[in-house]
């Protein structure tokens, strides 16, 4: 049982060739799939005759797709990638301008308290002052 003669090494590059190219093709398949969606200016049949065709006549359908409309998927998945960073980043802000509140308050009662210092409010002005500041 000398498996070297079954197999040689160059029917393994090859095997290993075939396998890498389909799970290329895969890959590309769900990306034009998720392009065929995220594009806005396809009408619903457009859409539906695009995912017809990559769905029926896969080989085909992604070489056409990719012939026809691949100039443009780069700066569609460049826009969505944008637009999520920046849905993000305004969570991130939002979230995080609730503690910026509170930094805030902070400062502003430090402001209080040296206005008080130096003796331009008196101490019921400055209690009735941070009363308000801190509700």
């Amino acid at each position: 049982m000398n498996l070297s003669y079954d197999y040689p090494v160059l029917g393994a590059f090859w095997t290993a060739m075939w396998i890498f190219l389909w799970v290329l093709w895969i890959i590309l398949l769900f990306r034009i799939i998720g392009d065929i969606f995220r594009d806005d200016t396809l009408g619903g049949a457009a859409k539906t005759g695009w995912l017809v065709f990559v769905v029926v006549l896969p080989f085909l359908g992604v070489f056409v797709y990719v012939l026809a409309r691949g100039k443009g998927m780069g700066g569609r998945e460049v826009r969505h990638a944008r637009a999520r960073q920046q849905a993000f980043d305004d969570y991130i802000r939002e979230t995080a301008g609730s503690g910026a509140g509170r930094g805030n308050e902070a400062e502003q009662l430090a402001k209080l308290s040296e206005i008080r210092s130096r003796g331009d409010i008196t101490d019921a002005e400055f209690q009735r002052a941070k009363e308000k500041i801190l509700h």
